[in-house]
């Protein structure tokens, strides 16, 4: 084991502020939905780009200023101007203008809850409005075309300008779903909508869901409790039926693509090719192993050809659609993991595979566009400092050669202008709460916009020590973070509540303000714990040996690693080994349970919430994806299966489920409990009647006071 210094020496900052002062956090101020929360968030500024312009905007909520300084600035416009527009024509005003969307340097448009309107800001009038019915949903506005798609009583329509509402498509509420994101928001699935780059047509998905299981949740506060239904397709059960329609504006004809046999895939990452003609589709099978990049005709529908294939042993996860380079309407990006790490590939669609552009044992995080000449892309990537941090690049298609652009430590957020010669950099890291910045691509030189002051001066936060571990492999490394109490004293002994996620998609573990670290754990490091947090293989943005060691054995390979930290904790001289807890939700709740089941002798106190207890019951593109079918993997279904397991349990353990959780249904936890009593286990448990995956709003800070209290009466 060794400790990484990565520069936090820096910390000592955080830990010099909180020996001026002994302010104490309550929960109100920590937890989302509490009173105090926002005033502990680093404060922030809205900068945006004007439109296409290198120009700055800064958005105050009310009003709207060319940025001209860090603290110059010149108005634009302000809330009441765009109101009184607004009023004049009967319509709904604004109580912010945080919705608002540039077009260019003197328009803008936003959608008001009654209507699309484009405004003038040059002049102060509304330019035009596309209003839509009262009950419309799903509402997705094209410039190109000056029209919307909307979503009313299940059925999709059309809104152009000067024109009535015209009819694309029936949906119906027994199970058609129409242009919305379908299998259950995996592969990077955010919408169902996709305009064509010029504006004529509009592809969208179709997805039919009759056949799918109804789940039942109930509604327990009608008078008599009511069942409402979702779709809910287990692993190894029926699945929906996804198909891709194209509309088009001027003919108003309808078409979908013929994607045939078998209808149970998966149609992924939609684009439209640079000339308007085709359509690009990511079709993955339902085994997800095999990914073909296809490519349709979009007037008639007809499968033109199979631009290429990608096949793994383990998964294969298309998570970005083809990105057709300006200038060259033939070419595109595309992001694959072919090569153990993710990287960007030149392909062109008649000449297919053209260079791999970027490569190496690090991963491309985002890509955030070109420049106007085409000639570069620009990427944030873990390349020079490693997955704790995130750095932008800007690459040379030609040469692949990488030009490194933000210099500061951390994890970078980036917003690229149109032009590709400015950039808005925010960042933080361990001990910068937050630096909004402008960067000059081309001269080379950086504009301060905002500074945020520690949100936690004056107050008692203890210091945070981010450490490598090695994997139960001897070989990985892995990154942790630890909080100590404020006034440490490392004579002292301390218990440990380990917060654990571990799961795919989700790093804890950053270079980013507090080390990405929640709220709730400088909380627990004033009550007198330390708080832990370690990823363990299996978590993102480290390669695909790192994060698909697995597959078909959800929960194996990352509580051996977790155990790694335990071992590394119980090294510490000022860590008692005999309190030590584990916290965590969704894939975190099912760790816990793991932790909890397959080392009692380690863990005393648990606080599993939202777990997955048997994959069986989990749906089927994340289920089916890291475990394969339950038919297909019998072994690894029973040996993850926490419910076969609750005889092990010797801890205090409470388990919290929201009751119309539709992620992981309630059925988890519930049968879990059954085969506790039958085991004569006894575990506490807590129900959230009218919460889903998750309890937000003002209710959760219920829920970590419950969390809390249990281990303050039990570790």
């Amino acid at each position: 084991m060794k400790r990484v210094i990565l520069s936090f020496i820096l910390l000592l900052h955080i830990v010099s502020v909180s020996a001026q002062s002994n302010n104490k956090l309550s929960l109100e101020d920590v937890i989302s939905g509490g009173k105090n929360y926002r005033k502990f968030i680093p404060s922030y500024k809205n900068i945006k780009f004007l439109g296409n312009s290198d120009d700055l905007v800064l958005n105050t909520s009310d009003s709207l200023f060319i940025v001209t300084g860090e603290e110059q600035r010149d108005l634009l416009i302000t809330i009441q101007d765009i109101n009184e527009s607004l009023s004049k024509k009967e319509l709904k005003t604004l109580t912010s203008l945080w919705s608002v969307n540039w077009i260019n340097s003197e328009k803008l448009w936003f959608n008001n809850g009654q209507a699309i309107v484009v405004y003038n800001v040059s002049s102060k009038k509304i330019d035009y409005t596309l209003e839509f019915p009262e009950g419309a949903k799903h509402i997705d506005f094209n410039l190109e075309s000056s029209a919307a798609i909307f979503i009313k009583d299940d059925n999709l329509y059309i809104l152009s300008k000067d024109q009535q509402a015209v009819l694309i498509e029936e949906g119906s509420e027994d199970g058609i779903v129409l242009g919305q994101s379908v299998h259950r928001n995996e592969f990077g699935i955010q919408k169902g909508i996709f305009w064509s780059p010029d504006g004529t047509s509009v592809a969208f998905y179709r997805m039919d869901e009759s056949m799918v299981t109804d789940y039942p949740l109930v509604n327990v506060n009608k008078r008599v409790a009511e069942v409402e239904n979702t779709k809910y397709p287990m692993a190894g059960m029926k699945s929906h039926e996804v198909t891709l329609g194209v509309y088009n504006i001027t003919d108003q004809s309808l078409v979908y693509m013929n994607t045939g046999e078998p209808k149970e895939k998966y149609l992924t990452n939609i684009a439209w090719s640079a000339d308007n003609q085709n359509i690009l589709i990511a079709e993955l099978n339902r085994g997800q192993d095999h990914m073909q990049l296809k490519m349709y005709d979009s007037k008639k529908g007809t499968f033109v050809k199979e631009l290429f294939e990608e096949k793994s042993d383990r998964w294969v996860e298309p998570e970005n659609p083809a990105l057709f380079i300006p200038n060259k309407s033939a070419q595109f990006i595309w992001q694959s993991e072919r090569d153990g790490f993710n990287h960007l590939y030149i392909y062109d669609i008649n000449k297919g595979l053209l260079k791999q552009l970027t490569k190496g044992e690090w991963v491309v995080t985002s890509v955030h566009g070109f420049d106007t000449t085409g000639k570069n892309i620009f990427i944030t990537a873990t390349k020079d400092e490693g997955v704790l941090n995130r750095n932008l690049y800007k690459v040379s298609l030609s040469s692949g050669k990488m030009k490194r652009l933000t210099s500061e430590e951390g994890v970078h957020t980036i917003t690229v202008s149109k032009s590709g010669n400015k950039v808005i950099d925010m960042y933080s890291n361990v001990s910068t709460p937050r630096v909004i910045q402008v960067l000059d691509v081309k001269k080379k030189d950086t504009r301060l916009l905002h500074v945020a002051e520690n949100p936690f001066k004056g107050y008692e936060v203890g210091k945070i020590v981010m450490d490598t571990i090695k994997s139960v492999d001897g070989e990985t490394d892995l990154y942790s973070r630890m909080i100590l109490p404020p006034n440490f004293d490392a004579s002292k002994k301390y218990p440990v509540v380990v917060y654990v996620y571990g799961g795919p998609h989700a790093q804890m573990v950053k270079n980013s303000w507090l080390g990405s670290a929640r709220m709730w754990q400088l909380y627990m490091a004033q009550q007198g714990y330390i708080a832990f947090t370690m990823d363990n293989r299996g978590t993102p943005d480290r390669g695909c040996d790192f994060e698909k060691v697995i597959h078909r054995q959800l929960g194996e390979a990352e509580t051996a690693d977790q155990m790694e930290g335990v071992k590394y904790l119980k090294s510490l001289p000022y860590v008692d080994a005999d309190r030590i807890g584990v916290h965590g939700w969704s894939f975190g709740g099912f760790m816990t349970i793991n932790l909890m089941e397959k080392y009692p002798e380690v863990f005393k106190v648990g606080v599993s919430g939202g777990p997955v207890t048997d994959w069986k019951y989990y749906e089927i593109m994340y289920g089916e994806r890291y475990m394969d079918s339950p038919e297909e993997n019998k072994e690894g279904y029973a040996m993850t299966n926490l419910n076969d397991r609750t005889q092990t349990i010797e801890g205090r353990l409470l388990v919290i489920h929201g009751a119309i959780d539709p992620t992981v249904v309630w059925q988890h936890s519930m049968v879990f409990i059954e085969q506790c009593i039958k085991n004569r286990k006894q575990v506490d448990y807590f129900v959230y009647p009218r919460h889903e995956h998750n309890v937000r709003g003002a209710d959760r800070v219920h829920l970590m006071q419950k969390v809390t209290t249990y281990f303050n009466d039990f570790l």
